[in-house]
């Protein structure tokens, strides 16, 4: 099956209406298809929409960013974090040294223990994209050896 590199700008919107991000006034997004650089439900409901479409796209919360996950919150003592000086309700920080570590959200804060949430924001929200598809090419060998899109000149990270 062939790829295609898919350039597109977003308004992204919650269930109320409320709108969470846009590309508006920036540069678009450029993914390749399949290759895990956009949510998987917006990326499998763009397979094969031409450049220049506008569409609305819905994508439910288990193809989004996954539903809430109970065992992703927990409670520690405060000074097994690594943060120093005031800690507030919405704090975010890295869960350990590893770089692949997950971030947390501080949620709640009670004596000297904090409840940490490590699902991601979005996790069981359901999300309404609008899109409009700017241009789609097919994907290089290159690009499809090294699994995302190149910039213009060919080449889109450091060597």
């Amino acid at each position: 099956m062939s790829k295609n590199v898919v350039t597109f700008h977003y308004t992204l919107r919650d269930p109320a209406g409320r709108v969470l991000d846009t590309s508006a006034g920036g540069d678009p997004i450029v993914y390749l298809e399949g290759a895990g650089q956009i949510i998987d439900g917006l990326d499998e409901q763009l397979r094969n929409v031409p450049a220049g479409t506008r569409t609305c796209v819905q994508v439910p919360a288990a193809r989004a960013y996954g539903e809430r996950d109970a065992n992703q919150v927990r409670q520690v003592r405060r000074a097994q974090l690594p943060v120093d000086g005031e800690l507030k309700i919405g704090d975010q920080f890295q869960a350990g040294a590893d770089r692949f570590a997950p971030v947390v959200t501080v949620v709640a804060i009670a004596d000297d223990h904090v409840t940490l949430d490590a699902n991601h924001p979005l996790a069981g929200v359901d999300l309404t994209f609008e899109v409009e598809i700017v241009a789609v090419r097919p994907a290089t060998p290159g690009e499809l050896q090294h699994g995302h899109a190149h910039g213009a000149d060919g080449h889109g990270h450091c060597q």
